[in-house]
């Protein structure tokens, strides 16, 4: 610290500001210069880098060649982007909605004060943090078409045996089912936004003879919404980012029905050797990401509720 002040005492003076702040200053970056160091040589290093890269022509054993934007030309006339894009939409915007509905009823399931209550919270939330590789092992079973545990339900239920992932028509759905396996993690922040609600806001609604649907729709709900836009952001993220299950389950198979844009990123760039193109790839996911989360920041302001802005 002293040794840092003696090399800064010019900076120091004609600052006008006090050897004390300073001090504090120079303590608090001490402090989290590990994150820095990690962020820099792991994160924003590798970023800078990647942006430099996708603008060349690089097969790792070879020589990089400079060929400004045609990774990117390239993009627009790949058939196999647009699919891997299509694919992980598809994916996105119908299980991300599912997962949200799916974590609120177990949250609000689990909200209530019954013997054993920590016991179930505890086996619902287990599957989120099961390894992303065990997750896909076990539903490789669970889908399987000859003796898969889905299977043996539909029969249960007289339905007929599906292919599932053999099929390319429910390939997809499959994945979006598999994806309820861990909204646990969503569950929780839900679980937690519910008990945070004022109980008085409920009583005094049911004195006005407000039912059970009606206290859910315009109490529950609006004091949820930033609970709901937190996972929604999250959600989004995450789902656009699909690799494990798809890589380990089916490969992108069949007939590309599961192959998921990062999927396609992970051949161009560790299969086929392209890094360049993959890097392209990588700036186009983090920009529609990114363009995805301004969208819905701006959006937010229309049907999330915060108790602070109005001065509550």
């Amino acid at each position: 610290m002293e040794l840092l002040l003696r090399l800064l005492g010019p900076i120091i003076r004609r600052s006008g500001r006090s050897q004390r702040w300073w001090r504090i200053l120079i303590a608090g970056y001490l402090f989290i210069s590990p994150w820095l160091l990690g962020f820099v040589l792991w994160t924003a290093g590798p970023m800078l880098a990647s942006i430099a890269i996708s603008l060349m022509e690089w097969e790792v054993i070879t020589p990089p060649k400079f060929v400004g934007f045609q990774n990117f030309i390239q993009l627009l006339h790949d058939p196999l982007f647009s699919l891997s894009l299509y694919n992980t939409a598809y994916y996105t915007f119908i299980g991300v909605p599912l997962q949200l509905i799916v974590a609120l009823l177990l949250a609000i399931l689990l909200d209530s004060k019954v013997r054993g209550i920590a016991l179930y919270r505890t086996i619902y939330y287990l599957p989120s943090v099961t390894p992303a590789v065990a997750s896909a092992m076990l539903w490789l079973w669970i889908f399987n078409p000859e003796f898969g545990l889905a299977n043996a339900l539909l029969v249960k239920l007289g339905l007929p045996k599906q292919l599932w992932l053999m099929d390319p028509n429910l390939a997809k759905p499959a994945f979006i089912i598999m994806s309820l396996w861990g909204v646990g993690g969503a569950m929780v922040i839900f679980l937690a936004g519910l008990q945070g609600i004022p109980n008085e806001l409920y009583e005094a609604a049911s004195i006005d003879g407000a039912n059970g649907l009606q206290r859910f729709r315009f109490i529950t709900i609006p004091m949820l919404t930033p609970i709901i836009f937190f996972n929604l952001i999250i959600g989004l993220i995450d789902s656009f980012q699909i690799f494990t299950s798809a890589f380990i389950m089916t490969d992108g198979g069949p007939q590309n029905k599961t192959l998921f844009y990062v999927l396609y990123l992970y051949r161009n760039g560790f299969q086929y050797f392209k890094m360049g193109y993959a890097s392209a790839l990588a700036w186009v996911l983090f920009v529609i990401i990114l363009i995805f989360t301004l969208f819905q920041l701006k959006l937010s302001k229309r049907w999330v509720y915060y108790e602070a802005e109005l001065g509550i």
